[in-house]
């Protein structure tokens, strides 16, 4: 196996696709609005990396914009093809080709039940876009390696517009400073020492517990879900509320904790107090931003963006893709072709 991946090469285009996509979309913020202004809710209709990536938008738009937003189960459309009431309902439909057939069944479900639809989408022209009465366009490019990196980070961008598009209380020009915070992500990942450290020591252990809460909490799903398509080891994500509510029991000197939070906002204390209880259990816990506090608490700990709480996770899933990118080749693994997985899935 080569030293390099193009899931190395993917993550290291992130800043250009990242900043392609703000310049692209941020100036459809008012389009956004125009469409939302008859809705009260907002439904999130995705699968996979883009599912973690629309429970980033759920908790950006509860907390910031002050609608309900809630993630939908695509059986309900596609399986038990239930009509419901969707009037007032702005339906999202997130998938990086615009090609996953339930996605676009559901999309075109929400709409015949009165829901106004926007689609998050990499594949200008897919059945997904079409489909939509607004399609944001993510600017990727081509993502080869099967491990969603750069479609994910452009797809939290575009979750970002659309929140700021829906009256989120926040700075646009927050989200322009994203693309340069990421580039100094990837140097500073690579650079640190701890990184290797932490790919060794996860390299020995049959599996992690991953934890974030609030807008980092699809961060923790996200990384969860790489460790275990790239790697093939177990990984839980979970909110850190809900693995204090039994799953703790699990964390232990096989099964360590790797804890991301933003360098500041309402969930840092609790995440740094989580990572104080693990290791009381003679546990490891391994931070992903946080700032100093939440370095302190943890076994071994990966720098965080420089970003507000509301961008922070299109900066944190960087350490933890280059954390699986390395761990991934440590296990002999291929992270571009992970067995049993297409770029594009269909699900009945």
């Amino acid at each position: 196996m080569t030293s390099t991946s193009r899931m190395r090469a993917e993550i290291g285009e992130q800043p250009d696709a990242l900043r392609r996509t703000i310049d692209a979309l941020l100036p459809r913020m008012a389009e956004v609005g125009l469409l939302a202004r008859e809705t009260r809710q907002v439904l999130f209709i995705a699968r996979g990396s883009s599912d973690n990536a629309a429970m980033y938008g759920r908790y950006l738009v509860e907390s910031h914009a002050g609608r309900l937003a809630t993630m939908a189960a695509p059986s309900i459309a596609t399986t038990y093809r239930s009509r419901l009431d969707l009037s007032g309902v702005l339906a999202v439909a997130i998938s990086q080709s615009g090609k996953t057939e339930e996605i676009v069944e559901t999309l075109d479900w929400a709409a015949a039940c009165g829901a106004r639809t926007v689609a998050v989408t990499n594949g200008a022209g897919s059945p997904l876009a079409e489909a939509a009465e607004v399609a944001l366009i993510t600017e990727a490019g081509d993502e080869i390696a099967v491990p969603a990196t750069k479609t994910y980070t452009t797809q939290l961008a575009a979750l970002s517009v659309l929140g700021l598009g829906l009256g989120a209380d926040v700075e646009p020009g927050d989200l322009r400073r994203v693309p340069d915070e990421v580039a100094r992500m990837v140097e500073l990942t690579e650079a640190s020492a701890e990184l290797p450290a932490i790919v060794e020591e996860l390299a020995a252990v049959p599996g992690a517990v991953v934890s974030g809460r609030g807008i980092a909490f699809g961060t923790a799903l996200e990384l969860a879900l790489k460790i275990k398509e790239a790697c093939y080891l177990h990984a839980m994500g979970l909110s850190y509320a809900d693995l204090l509510h039994g799953p703790i029991a699990v964390v232990d000197d096989q099964t360590p904790a790797i804890l991301v939070a933003a360098d500041s906002g309402p969930t840092l204390p609790g995440t740094i107090a989580l990572a104080e209880r693990v290791r009381g259990a003679g546990a490891r816990a391994y931070g992903i931003g946080g700032g100093t506090g939440l370095e302190r608490a943890c076994s071994r700990a990966l720098p965080g963006p420089a970003l507000p709480e509301w961008v922070a996770p299109l900066g944190l899933i960087v350490a933890g893709q280059l954390l699986v990118e390395a761990l991934a080749r440590r296990l002999g693994v291929d992270p571009d072709v992970p067995r049993g997985l297409n770029k594009v899935t269909q699900t009945g």
